[in-house]
Parts: structure tokens; sequence; C-alpha cells
């Protein structure tokens, strides 16, 4: 006779704080009035370079497009560590890399020439980076079957989140709040996965490094002018925005290249398959 238990090490509360996560973020949003994307986004403080409209801000995208290509083909390749990846983390890292990649050529066409239509091709890929960058942490933290539910749910939760905002902007009734949830509570839980589940891997720190480098990013988007003065008009927040974002992906890279599997925890022992032996088996004990 067989038992078995999913693979485990987490906390029993995990659950509930996530569940509260999202209930939260859904009860803020539907008491927010409708949130419009404001024209004045289109304005960046740093509009030249070699002749190039927003040349910085265009240019400052292709380490998106560098790291993007060479994870995608690392995790494709499978060698080394990265074949220890299950299908399901595969999958997840696959999609991630490709949109990190496809962000860099969408981000440089929105900023040649800003507008609300040419967002949505910078937003898009942007949106499914990080939808399966959780989807990714759940296959490895939560287990494969949670993480192959999860890619496609939190993707196609991203993608239909842009194109609900950019339905509205088109009627004239801007809507920012399901773009942001659907932003918002993966990132919420991101760090909730880190911290109350266990991980089947080494080098995890990768993924709070990535989560520094996207807050960092996040940051500079917000200061893009006083950046850009403080800076002495060289360097503005936004281009800081792109290299910050992009040193994520490569800090998710490097992670992956040299993490290695850990050993089984405790509860992932108690949660492998145990046979037991009827005391009657004559296979085991011979002929009574």
């Amino acid at each position: 006779m067989v038992f078995s238990r999913a693979r485990g090490g987490s906390s029993r509360a995990a659950p509930f704080v996530l569940g509260a996560i999202a209930l939260g973020a859904l009860g803020i949003a539907a008491l927010l009035p409708r949130i419009p994307q404001p024209k004045s986004y289109h304005r960046f403080a740093d509009r030249r370079l070699l002749g190039i409209r927003n040349g910085m801000n265009t240019l400052s995208n292709l380490p998106f497009v560098f790291v993007g290509v060479r994870g995608f083909l690392r995790v494709l390749g499978r060698r080394g560590r990265l074949a220890e990846l299950t299908p399901t983390e595969r999958a997840a890292y696959l999609v991630f890399f490709g949109a990190l990649g496809l962000t860099g050529l969408g981000s440089g066409y929105y900023h040649l020439k800003p507008n609300h239509g040419r967002l949505v091709v910078d937003r898009l890929p942007l949106t499914v980076t990080i939808e399966a960058l959780v989807a990714a942490v759940i296959a490895e933290r939560v287990g494969d079957r949670a993480g192959k539910a999860a890619l496609p749910a939190l993707c196609a939760t991203g993608v239909a989140s842009v194109g609900h905002w950019y339905a509205t902007e088109l009627q004239k009734k801007g809507d920012l709040r399901g773009y942001g949830l659907a932003q918002g509570v993966p990132i919420l839980a991101y760090p909730v996965l880190l911290a109350m589940y266990e991980p089947r891997y080494s080098h995890g720190g990768g993924f709070v490094g990535a989560l520094v480098f996207f807050g960092l990013a996040r940051v500079c988007e917000i200061l893009d002018k006083p950046i850009f003065w403080a800076l002495g008009r060289t360097l503005n927040g936004h281009s800081l925005k792109h290299l910050f974002a992009a040193a994520a992906g490569e800090a998710i890279l490097r992670m992956l290249e040299e993490r290695h599997a850990l050993p089984a925890s405790a509860s992932e022992r108690e949660a492998e398959p145990v046979e037991t032996v009827s005391p009657l088996d004559e296979s085991v004990y011979g002929p009574l």
C-alpha cells in the first residue's frame, strides 16, 4: 500500500496570507475611482541622444533584448544546472526570458513616439515577464502542478488587463485599476512565496536580487526628472529604470546557471511515497 503527500515545506498560514493579499487588493481597487492614464506620462525628462527622439530612453532598452535572448537560449539549451529544471519550470523561464526580450523591442518602439497605442506594445510583454517569474516561483516553491496551472492563468490575466485598460482609453473612460491589480497582486505575493515556502534549489538570493532590481526600477521611473537634474542632465530616471529591470533578468539567469537541487528537507522526506509491507508477505519473510 502506498501513501503520499504533495511536496511540502510551507507554512500553514501561507495560503491564507496569499488569499488576504488578493482579497485586500480587490477591495481597495473596488473602492477607488477609475484611474485614467495621464497624457503627461509620455513626457520624459531626457529626449536627446544621437538625433533619435527620446534616444536615451530608446537605446537603454538594448540590455532587455540581450539578457532576454541569452536567457531564452540558455534555458532552451538545457545545459549544466539548467538541465535540472522540471518541464513546468522550463516553460515558465522560457516565457519569462522571451517576454523580457520582447519588452526591450516593445519599449524601444514606444519611446520612439510615445502615445497610448504604442504603450500597449510596451506593457504587454512587460506584464507577461512579471507573471511568468511569479509562476516559476510557484512551480519551485509550491509544486509543479500549481505552477503548471498558474503560468497560463497569470499570463492571460496580465494580457487581459492591458487590453482592458486600452479599451477603456479608447472609450474615453480610461481605467488602470485592472492593470494595477494584475501587476500588484503577483508582486505582493512574490516575497510571501519566497518567505513561506521552502526552496527546491540553492541560490534563492537570485529571486531576492531580482525583486530589489525591479523595485529600484520602479523608483527610478517615478523619479525620472529629479534623477535627470541630480545627475547633471546626463541620465534620466526612466533610462535607469530600463537598466535596473534588465539587471533583474540577469540576476535570474545567473541564479539558474549556478544553483543546484537541495537535499530533501524533513518535510519533503515525509512527503515522499512510503511503501508499507504486510506482515504476511512471503516475498520478504519467506513461508511461515
